[in-house]
């Protein structure tokens, strides 16, 4: 069914520098993005532009260049003349995502804890109080609330470190790792986010950027476990759609 929205047709004036034609890009940027995080476009999927401009309710410029920014972020695979590919999720890559987000993201921690003076206190708190109202309990239901209250308690944890460019890293890889926490929420698992996520906030207030960093290597590492765990006991995670 096509998704209905103000200002769904693309008119034959629009140009990049239209700002009618950027904010439907954006727009649809956004659903696209969402329906593969949570899976309603499969890994692998073909995305044909023609069946997509019923879906979206837009013109086929406006698709290409929400695509194009997919491809940027790693969502979306361009195959040259072939066309565009929902990008496919593995656990060879979810190991390689946490890892590398463990080796910087923890390092940064510390860094931030380090550098922290009262407002980052205050905004730590705030963030963890609202995120804290998502998951308690977190469920699939609530994910799209939990991931954008999530989001932010993270960013909050780091905002002490005075690098750009390592912010920018780690916001990257953690949007990636939307895909993999979309997949993770719906699993039985008896895992306690929530408490992880305490832990990490009472370490960090209390100055303790070692012990922080540590209970943070084990939340990244937590869904990655649970993935795994999952598929070796017969489920496969990523059909679970």
């Amino acid at each position: 069914m096509a998704k209905k929205s103000l200002n769904d047709v693309t008119h034959a004036g629009d140009t990049p520098a239209d700002p009618h034609y950027r904010t439907l890009i954006e727009r649809t940027y956004r659903e696209l993005r969402e329906d593969i995080v949570s899976g309603r476009l499969a890994p692998r999927e073909k995305l044909l532009i023609e069946h997509l401009k019923d879906r979206y309710a837009v013109g086929a410029g406006t698709l290409r260049e929400a695509l194009s920014r997919l491809v940027s972020n790693a969502m979306v695979i361009a195959e040259g003349q072939r066309g565009f590919t929902v990008a496919p999720i593995t656990i060879e890559e979810l190991i390689d995502i946490t890892n590398v987000r463990v080796s910087v993201e923890t390092e940064a921690l510390r860094t931030s804890i380090r550098q922290s003076d009262q407002a980052w206190r205050d905004n730590l708190r705030e963030s963890f109080e609202v995120l804290s109202t998502f998951e308690q309990p977190l469920n699939a239901e609530n994910a799209k609330n939990w991931e954008a209250a999530n989001t932010k308690f993270h960013q909050a944890l780091l905002s002490g470190c005075q690098s750009p460019w390592t912010l920018r890293v780690i916001r990257q890889l953690t949007q990636h790792c939307e895909r993999y926490r979309r997949f993770a929420i719906g699993l039985q698992s008896g895992r306690d986010v929530h408490s992880e996520h305490a832990l990490i906030f009472q370490s960090a207030i209390d100055g303790k950027d070692a012990r922080a960093a540590l209970a943070l290597e084990v939340h990244i590492r937590a869904t990655p476990e649970l993935i795994i765990s999952t598929i070796q006991g017969g489920v496969d995670v990523f059909k679970q759609v």
